[in-house]
Order: structure tokens, then C-alpha cells, then sequence
């Protein structure tokens, strides 16, 4: 009877033993499996972080519009997305009478060839540029809806944002992101006549020449298809208020590559259009790399550019007196040199000796300082 009894024990023991083995081992595996879940889960959110922070570094203005362009449509309830204009905000016209004060031209900061640019406050934290185009005609009609379509695609932080537009009967509106140092052209030939110098240092105008091919880049090599720009000049170029350039007015710009003068209407400014074009009609992405070399050679006269200075630029014991008498003697010779250097080769009669825009950009990063975009330490 007792060896019955400590057998019965043993065996309970054993039972015993075996159930908390097995617990151990099902707690085990729940607990490696919660920790494998977790180390997943970890590994998941730093690549997110990671691919988020990359795409706000390649393009930091997507990133910006969320809250740049957030007070103007939780603002107003009015604002309406057309999905004709794809993401571009339809924008009721009575909205723009006030925010202008009814298009007041003490609001006016700026003209083109088809319309006025005036200064809109929407409230006391958002301001935008309206351009109102001139009404009728055939061309201002085009260009207003190639304007609205070309950025309604494109997304970089060297092309000027449309926030919106506005069809009201003949007139038609454009809402862009406010400027507020105005145009290249402003600083280069206006604002100096005014005050009789230059906000424009030498580092600023190498950063503003950095800035376009930049957005030249993007419009060349990275648009699928492809943009050329077709009026690429200084009043075209402007200015934000820590004086980041962006390209402006795409108007005239087309999309899918080359072309010729049976195919497309011969446009631009003159003084900016390439020689192939004007007298051919040919137009490539070397076209904008010609009008280019032209803005760098404002840039670094400080006037425009007339053909009898060309010679001067090649020949470096003359190049130094030609330029700009504000930025005269506040750069490296050696810079300099290397600037007109890549200004002779952009302005090349015969486009197949220009260079590709993204060799210019990589030209240009060495000569802006680190804090201003480039790679240069001060």
C-alpha cells in the first residue's frame, strides 16, 4: 500500500513537471513572437521615417504646402477643387475682390505682357500674388490654360506653386505664392536705378543661378515628359523672402521634347531666344540653356547683356572690368573666371556646344556657400 501511494506521488510530480515545461515553452515562444512583432514593426517605422524625411529633403516645398497652402482652403469653404484643373483649387471670384481690396492698384507689384500681378491678403497669415490676364483674345486664353496645366504637375522648390484660378465672364485669374523680393529683373535693373546699389551680393546671384538650373534640371531630366520653359529670363525668375529663386510663367512652356517651326508658334523674348529658334524654329532643352547663359551674364554684368562684351569675357585681363561695379572686387578671381567660362559655353551659336543643364549644375554647387544651397565653406 504505501510503494502504491509514493508511485501515485511520483507520477503526479511528473505531470506537474511536464505542464509547467510545456507552459514555459508556450510562454517562450508567445513572448519571442510579440518581441519578433515588435522588432518588425520598428524596422517598418524607421524605413517610413526614413523615405519621408528623404522625399521632404528632395522636395521640401511638397512638405511646405501642406501648411503654407492649409490656411487658404480651411479658411474659406468656398474653394473648391475642379478636377479638370486637377489638384489646382478653383477660386471664387469675389474672394479675390476682396482680398485685393477690388483689384486696388496701390495692390499692383508687378505687369506683364498679358496681365497685372497684385498683392492679396486673404487674412492676416496668408498673402498670394493674383495675376489678372488681360481679357480676350485667343493667346492669352492659351496661355492661361497651359499655365494652370503645366503646374498643376509639376511640384519643386525652385518652380514658383499655383495655388489657384478664377474664370470670371472673359477675365481669368492666377493665384501663385507670394514672392516677396519680386523679380530678378527688379533687383538688377529697377530697384538699382531707385537706390543706386545692389541688394544682390556675388554669393547671392551665384545661389540665384544655382537655384534655376536646379529648376531646369527638374524640368529637363526629371518631368516625365520632359518641359522646356521657352521664356526663361530674369523677370521670370523670382524671388522669395530668403531670396530663393523660382522659375515663373509657364505660359509658353511645352512638354515632350524637341520641336520645329511647323509644329509650334515661334514665341519668347527676344535677347533670350536661342539663334536655331529664332531663324529656324528649332527648340530643344538647349534653347533654355542659351537664355540661361544670358541671365548669368546679367548676373554678372549687371546690365543686359550686349554681343560686343562676349570677346571681353574669354580674355580674363579684360573680364574683371566688365563686371558689375557692386559685386567688382568681392569674389574669387578664380570664380569668376570659371562663371564666364559657363556663360560663353551656355550662349554657344551652335546648341550641340552647350552644355547639358545638369553638368551647369554641378558646376555651380562648388561656387555657393554651404548655408546658401551649394557646397562651398566659407
Amino acid at each position: 500500500m504505501g510503494s502504491e501511494v509514493a508511485e501515485v506521488k511520483v507520477v503526479h510530480h511528473q505531470d506537474l513537471n511536464k505542464k509547467i515545461l510545456v507552459a514555459l515553452v508556450v510562454s517562450s515562444s508567445l513572448l519571442g513572437g510579440i518581441l519578433l512583432l515588435l522588432s518588425c514593426f520598428s524596422i517598418y517605422r524607421l524605413k517610413r521615417l526614413k523615405k519621408c524625411k528623404a522625399e521632404n529633403e528632395e522636395n521640401p516645398d511638397a512638405a511646405k504646402a501642406i501648411i503654407s497652402f492649409g490656411p487658404i482652403l480651411d479658411k474659406f469653404p468656398s474653394l473648391k477643387t475642379s478636377g479638370k484643373k486637377g489638384s489646382i483649387a478653383s477660386i471664387e471670384y469675389q474672394l479675390l475682390v476682396a482680398a485685393t481690396n477690388n483689384f486696388d492698384e496701390a495692390k499692383i507689384i508687378g505687369e506683364g505682357g498679358l496681365g497685372r500681378v497684385y498683392k492679396a491678403h486673404f487674412n492676416d497669415h496668408f498673402h498670394a500674388a493674383v495675376k489678372k490676364i488681360y481679357a480676350g483674345g485667343q493667346e492669352a486664353q492659351r496661355q492661361f490654360e497651359n499655365e494652370v496645366d503645366s503646374l498643376s504637375k509639376i511640384q519643386h522648390q525652385n518652380v514658383v506653386s499655383l495655388l489657384g484660378y478664377c474664370i470670371h465672364g472673359e477675365s481669368r485669374f492666377l493665384i501663385y505664392e507670394m514672392m516677396e523680393n519680386g523679380s530678378l529683373e527688379f533687383h538688377l535693373h529697377v530697384f538699382r536705378l531707385k537706390s543706386h546699389r545692389s541688394t544682390l551680393t556675388w554669393h547671392l546671384r551665384m545661389k540665384s543661378a544655382l537655384d534655376v538650373a536646379r529648376g531646369l534640371e527638374y524640368l529637363h531630366e526629371r518631368c516625365n515628359p520632359a518641359v522646356i520653359h521657352r521664356d526663361l529670363k530674369c523677370s521670370n525668375i523670382l524671388l522669395d523672402s530668403n531670396f530663393n529663386a523660382k522659375l515663373s510663367d509657364f505660359g509658353l512652356a511645352i512638354t515632350g521634347g524637341n520641336s520645329n517651326k511647323t509644329s509650334i508658334k515661334l514665341s519668347g523674348t527676344l535677347g533670350y531666344v536661342a539663334p536655331e529658334y529664332l531663324l529656324d524654329g528649332k527648340l530643344t532643352d538647349k534653347s533654355d540653356v542659351y537664355a540661361f547663359g544670358v541671365v548669368l551674364l546679367e548676373l554678372l554684368m549687371g546690365r543686359r547683356p550686349v554681343e560686343r562684351a562676349m570677346p571681353q569675357l574669354t580674355d580674363r585681363s579684360k573680364l574683371p572690368n566688365i563686371v558689375d561695379p557692386a559685386i567688382r572686387n568681392t569674389m574669387d578671381l578664380k570664380h569668376l573666371y570659371q562663371v564666364a567660362a559657363i556663360a560663353v559655353l551656355c550662349v554657344q551659336p551652335e546648341p550641340s556646344y552647350r552644355p547639358l543643364i545638369t553638368d551647369v549644375l554641378h558646376s555651380f554647387i562648388p561656387l555657393v556657400p554651404v548655408d546658401l544651397g551649394g557646397s562651398l565653406r566659407v
